[in-house]
């Protein structure tokens, strides 16, 4: 089927050539003409994938009424603070039946909503139910090179969920499907920071027992700001949740790992976006989480430090002296 995927960064990029090597007619849109139209005539994405070929099946193109016209399935792969931008006023463009997938991973910024609440906000109606989200541990690198990867499509509606797991599922990527959307959204992004955090730990030198540790009670925050959200406890124990915390916090391919483990050595976050040329989602998520659980009255020890680093200048060993200062308590306390 026709499929648009309306963002062409590396997780877009690769999540086309998923599409594309199953057969689908795929739309990659990117937002900069020139890059379009080189990897359109070069057949490869040098900034994001180096080396490695799109599929004869995936068209690249910058016109996004084009991508989206007669599409049956639209995959969202834009930063997570810029998806309300790109979707506003674009619905009439979206077919009615077309099932919209998001697979950013974030929370926006201003309103605390996941994705799929923010594409519920700026989509018509019509569209609401069939809004899914797909997540997971899934570096791009190794999707796009097609290693084995599995992930889970969380959706309210269930044909939608099925559709969009089997369009996707096939070769060595594996698809499973939740009807949790909001948990299997929280463990998305909140991982992100953690990644964050275990990297600023493991760049200050301070050992596997710390990240384990970090990992750990990590996961109790996700857990706790999705339950207070309505989500099932048990997705958390997945590939949204587990699954995708462990990797993203021990795989150097992680951005928000990387952004972690220079902010560990002493580089300042400016220079560390710089370098990194990328988008990492868990420096936006960190003050979007923090500022969420504020709301929701929850307690999140590590969010609140990483978000003094990155946005208080709150020095990294100072940070992790006041988490380990912190009060002896029952382990399911928080």
């Amino acid at each position: 089927m026709k499929t648009a995927v309306v963002g062409a960064g590396s997780f877009g990029t690769c999540l086309a050539m998923q599409l594309g090597r199953l057969g689908h007619d795929v739309h990659l849109w990117d937002h900069r003409p020139d890059r379009a139209a080189e990897s359109q005539l070069t057949r490869h994405s040098d900034q994001y994938l180096p080396g490695i070929k799109l599929p004869d099946t995936v068209t690249v193109g910058s016109d996004l009424g084009e991508a989206l016209d007669g599409a049956r399935l639209v995959v969202a792969v834009v930063p997570s603070q810029s998806m309300r931008e790109v979707f506003t006023g674009i619905g009439d463009h979206i077919a009615d039946s077309a099932i919209v997938c998001s697979a950013a991973k974030g929370v926006e910024n201003k309103t605390y909503m996941t994705m799929s609440e923010v594409l519920r906000e700026v989509l018509p109606e019509r569209h609401h139910n069939r809004i899914c989200a797909l997540s997971g541990p899934s570096f791009a690198a190794e999707v796009a090179r097609d290693l084995p990867t599995a992930v889970v499509v969380a959706g309210q509606d269930e044909i939608a969920t099925h559709r969009v797991a089997s369009a996707f599922h096939g070769s060595k990527f594996r698809v499973y499907h939740s009807d949790d959307v909001v948990g299997v959204e929280v463990g998305g992004a909140l991982k992100n920071v953690m990644a964050i955090a275990c990297g600023i730990s493991d760049g200050m030198g301070l050992g596997l027992n710390a990240r384990a540790a970090i990992i750990t009670r990590g996961l109790a925050e996700i857990a706790r700001v999705g339950v207070l959200k309505g989500a099932n406890p048990m997705t958390f124990m997945g590939l949204a949740g587990m699954g995708d915390l462990v990797l993203t916090c021990t795989g150097d391919l992680s951005r928000n790992r990387r952004v972690g483990l220079a902010l560990g050595k002493g580089k300042t976050l400016q220079q560390i976006l710089d370098e990194l040329g990328q988008v990492a989602e868990g420096v936006k998520t960190a003050k979007s989480a923090w500022n969420m659980a504020s709301r929701l009255d929850v307690e999140l020890p590590i969010t609140e430090q990483i978000y003094k680093i990155i946005y208080e200048d709150k020095p990294a060993p100072e940070a992790m002296a006041d988490l380990l200062a912190r009060r002896r308590k029952a382990e399911r306390d928080g």
